[in-house]
């Protein structure tokens, strides 16, 4: 099995650019972020305002998350619910960033992100997969880019799908989850020692995907290794 492992803080495109390889190199796409925006959307629905080690994993027993991979896209199920839209609401990025921070969540979802790998060929993007999660990854790529050009990309997207966010407001929150990402105590956002940096504050989509792509083969080429 190959594994390719895309980390980055949020709204670098890590996503967008996994789903592009995967479909390329016909992977499959473990998006790691939907499974934290899982448990915080739960969080959320029962009503938790404070979301922490104290409050958080006594909910876990009730969570079930489960990837489910429909027409070969990747779709997110949370107790059998269909929440791939969901997840992606404002105020459950924030609650994933809080939930992510918290240990027994992460050991909760570390054994399903790893048996995942283990069973396919996968593209998996995250915050600390090349580091923690997939440490021997047979490629890692460490996908950044400045903050305003992050909150400007998220702004039009969520004007896209119709929704009136503040700016200024995202470019903050952007600040606040990269630095909490950063310093967690329990694996924090950083880039792995092996990994290749590859910065898209100035590269269009297709750039940074051929960027990607041209750094997974030079790297497994290098370990002698086909695609």
């Amino acid at each position: 099995m190959i594994s390719i492992a895309i980390d980055g803080p949020a709204g670098a495109g890590k996503s967008t650019i996994a789903k592009r390889l995967s479909a390329e190199f016909g992977f499959i796409y473990v998006d790691t972020g939907a499974l934290y925006r899982a448990v915080g959307l739960y969080a959320l629905r029962q009503g938790l305002t404070q979301l922490n080690a104290q409050t958080v994993p006594p909910l876990l027993p009730q969570i079930t998350v489960k990837l489910k991979f429909v027409d070969g896209l990747q779709r997110v199920f949370l107790n059998d619910q269909d929440v791939s839209e969901a997840i992606r609401q404002n105020e459950v990025s924030m609650a994933a960033s809080d939930v992510s921070a918290i240990p027994a969540v992460r050991e909760f979802l570390f054994e399903l992100q790893r048996n995942i790998a283990k069973e396919n060929n996968i593209v998996m993007d995250g915050r600390d997969i090349g580091t923690v999660v997939l440490p021997n990854a047979d490629v890692k790529i460490f996908l950044t880019a400045s903050p305003e050009v992050r909150a400007r990309r998220r702004h039009l997207e969520l004007l896209e799908k119709g929704q009136s966010v503040d700016f200024q407001q995202l470019l903050e929150e952007i600040k606040t989850r990269d630095h909490n990402d950063s310093t967690r105590a329990v694996a924090p956002l950083k880039q792995a020692e092996d990994a290749v940096l590859v910065d898209s504050s100035d590269l269009t989509l297709e750039e940074a995907v051929s960027a990607a792509a041209d750094t997974v083969r030079r790297v497994l080429h290098q370990k002698g290794k086909r695609l």
